[in-house]
């Protein structure tokens, strides 16, 4: 199983708000069952296989366009965990809250 981070940025559209198509891309991944995702502030992360993110996102980056935006840059950072094929990002998340607490007692 593979994680990834995600950001598509629309170049060119009025205002600053990005609100409109980020909302679209989040509609868009609630009709899709080949990742989980959750968003976040700054993007979305993304779990499943490596196939199918990549898939997804060439799917997410053309949302901009299909909204009349003249520009779309998108940002993604994949890890995969061949070792860990297993690996969610709660299990991600929690190793590093784990050793946190450790910090915090020893």
């Amino acid at each position: 199983m593979a994680t990834a981070d995600l950001t598509v940025l629309a170049l060119g559209r009025e205002g600053a708000s990005a609100s409109e198509y980020i909302a679209e891309i989040q509609r868009r991944l609630g009709k899709q069952d080949r990742v989980r995702f959750r968003m976040h502030a700054m993007g979305t992360s993304l779990e499943g296989s490596t196939e199918d993110i990549l898939a997804v996102v060439g799917e997410l980056h053309s949302v901009p366009f299909d909204q009349g935006i003249p520009r779309v840059y998108t940002v993604l950072k994949l890890d995969e965990r061949r070792d860990r094929p297993g690996q969610t990002l709660e299990d991600k998340v929690r190793s590093v809250e784990d050793r946190l607490g450790c910090d915090a007692l020893g």
